[in-house]
């Protein structure tokens, strides 16, 4: 089991934290991240609404890479139907570089209504430029000459001067909303990644989607495979009290909730009954964690950071989980 954290980096306007602030915020946290051995830290791209206020995640990781000397520097997920595929590629190549090859990569197609809406983009031409622009930038990496010529993008004879320091590429993954998109990733060889909060009413469904994962690598081609990873996001609370967790939790877990644009909308009850939480002490979350493993998640992406949960809190959630659940797990 890998151990890595993730930040939506969701913003709360009527809060006294300015972005500015915000920013300082996530640097410390990635710092403190690389300090307590987690294997990387994941923002995700976001736009047009405090849903997450990091449109630009290469700008925010270049900062995170002066400040750490480990740990991976990672998108999730970059959304690839609203960028050029070349600049793409060259900014993450000059992330890796910058980093001395620490960018983890996850990959999407996108989600959210008002984020197509803004770049004037209609949601049915998602997959094709999805399926575009990842050939692009993974032909792009080998830093040869190539053309293409796709249903959004033209290339001719076109190289890109600045490629990754990891070789052929560096990792990356594949974000899916569905099993059947779990089965056809698997088939290709890929990784995938997921949020249940978003995607699954329970663990067991969790379960399901990996399962059809599972199937499809088995039937991946031969020697054409990155190894086997199913990076799951969680929202995470450690505390030191069982008697506390949810008074020290719940508020901000509700925030969270309460904002989330097209989301289902569960209480603090219901998620930790369907079991896409991992609130509790050290010894509650191991347990949950141990069920996760059983159920074939091999890569856990905490979310500590969420509702604007103060930073104390954050910070000593963190801590706990580095310090007195990881172990369990080596």
């Amino acid at each position: 089991m890998r151990f890595s954290i993730f930040s939506v980096t969701d913003h709360y306007p009527r809060q006294q934290r300015t972005i500015r602030e915000f920013y300082n915020q996530i640097l410390d946290e990635i710092e403190l991240a690389d300090r307590l051995g987690f294997s990387a830290f994941f923002v995700a791209e976001h736009h047009f609404h405090e849903y997450g206020i990091v449109p630009a995640p290469t700008t925010l990781l270049a900062a995170a890479a002066q400040r750490t000397q480990r740990i991976g520097l990672g998108v999730a997920v970059s959304t690839l139907p609203f960028h050029n595929p070349l600049l793409l590629a060259e900014e993450y190549a000059m992330l890796d570089q910058l980093s001395g090859g620490r960018l983890v990569l996850g990959v999407g197609s996108g989600y959210l209504k008002h984020e197509f809406e803004g770049f004037q983009i209609g949601p049915w031409e998602k997959r094709a430029r999805f399926d575009d622009a990842l050939e692009i930038l993974l032909r792009a990496w080998q830093g040869e000459p190539f053309s293409f010529h796709g249903l959004y993008h033209h290339i001719e004879n076109t190289r890109i001067a600045v490629t990754p320091l990891q070789k052929p590429h560096p990792p990356y993954w594949i974000a899916i909303l569905r099993p059947e998109a779990a089965y056809f990733v698997g088939k290709q060889g890929r990784n995938i990644m997921l949020i249940p909060y978003a995607t699954c009413e329970t663990r067991d469904e969790l379960k399901e989607v990996i399962d059809s994962f599972q199937r499809g690598r088995a039937e991946a081609p031969a020697g054409e495979s990155q190894p086997a990873d199913v990076a799951v996001a969680l929202h995470t609370y450690v505390s030191a009290d069982p008697q506390r967790t949810r008074a020290e939790s719940e508020e901000a877990l509700d925030n969270y909730v309460g904002t989330r644009l097209y989301a289902k909308r569960r209480s603090y009850d219901q998620l930790d009954a369907a079991g896409l939480i991992l609130f509790g002490d050290p010894q509650q979350v191991i347990e949950q964690v141990r069920q996760l493993e059983a159920s074939g998640v091999n890569h856990l992406m905490i979310l500590p950071d969420f509702g604007a949960l103060p930073f104390e809190r954050v910070r000593a959630s963190m801590e706990r989980f580095a310090r007195e659940v990881i172990p369990h797990f080596q």
